[in-house]
């Protein structure tokens, strides 16, 4: 274990050196977040409530929401690179377990990109574009719990994209398709109780609204008491189904492999 946490420690020391991407992606998401904040007030012009919601209580989903989806990607892309040079071979022979060290430095950067890019952008939602305050502290501390399931959720589903290339030579189509799916039934991009009702409880079925959804829907208060913490038992479920899948799925994969020969 301990490896892994030197792991993640020297990806946090490497993103501290190189901070040219957090600019462009901090601009980036502000533009992003301005464009959003125009469009729901364009559309709250000549009404007060959509879907039960105000104006405020969207602006705010919406920002956190977009903020938090900014994380549920992970290093699938990286692992199906590694395949498809070969160097995943090299990798597989050295004292550790792959998966767990991109996990470990996919983390790392996660947290250098909280403590360099997120907070600070919160606060100018906060100053600048309405963004509420969680409707209580026991909310925020539920979000933040149930922000980081979600966000280990996505982590562990994005490494199929890595394992399906040992099946496929290219996996442009697949990351496309994924980006697509994940912007729309996690939640970022309108919330799901705006869904009709056949898509909303087919929603309920997929891990996906477990990732943005349902620590947004406690963070707006959405969301209270047993219903969060109930929501928050789902996403360990689903966390905890998805890691024993993928392991299963990786098993079978590394099985493909040659090395040396061998």
């Amino acid at each position: 274990m301990r490896k892994y946490w030197e792991m993640m420690k020297s990806q946090i020391k490497v993103d501290m050196a190189y901070p040219l991407w957090y600019w462009a992606s901090s601009v980036a998401t502000v533009v992003q977040m301005l464009i959003i904040f125009a469009f729901w007030n364009a559309v709250y012009e000549n009404r007060t409530t959509i879907s039960d919601m105000s104006l405020e209580a969207m602006v705010t989903y919406t920002m956190i929401a977009v903020l938090l989806n900014d994380f549920v990607a992970g290093v699938g892309t990286q692992l199906a690179n590694q395949v498809r040079d070969g160097s995943v071979s090299i990798e597989l022979m050295r004292p550790y377990n792959l998966l767990d060290k991109l996990v470990a430095l996919d983390l790392g950067f996660k947290i250098s990109a909280v403590t360099r890019q997120t907070i600070p952008l919160l606060v100018i939602a906060y100053l600048f574009l309405g963004v509420s305050l969680p409707v209580s502290w026991e909310a925020a501390l539920l979000f933040v719990l149930s922000a980081i399931l979600g966000i280990f959720i996505g982590t562990q589903l994005d490494l199929i994209l890595g394992i399906a290339a040992f099946w496929l030579d290219y996996v442009w189509g697949l990351r496309v398709l994924r980006g697509a799916i994940l912007l729309f039934f996690t939640g970022a991009l309108v919330p799901i109780t705006m869904f009709p009702e056949w898509l909303r409880i087919l929603s309920a079925y997929l891990p996906f609204q477990s990732m943005v959804f349902i620590p947004v829907s406690i963070y707006t208060g959405q969301l209270t008491g047993m219903a969060a913490l109930q929501a928050m038992i789902i996403q360990v479920l689903w966390l905890a189904g998805i890691y024993a899948g993928i392991r299963l799925l990786w098993g079978y994969a590394i099985r493909r492999v040659t090395i040396f020969g061998g």
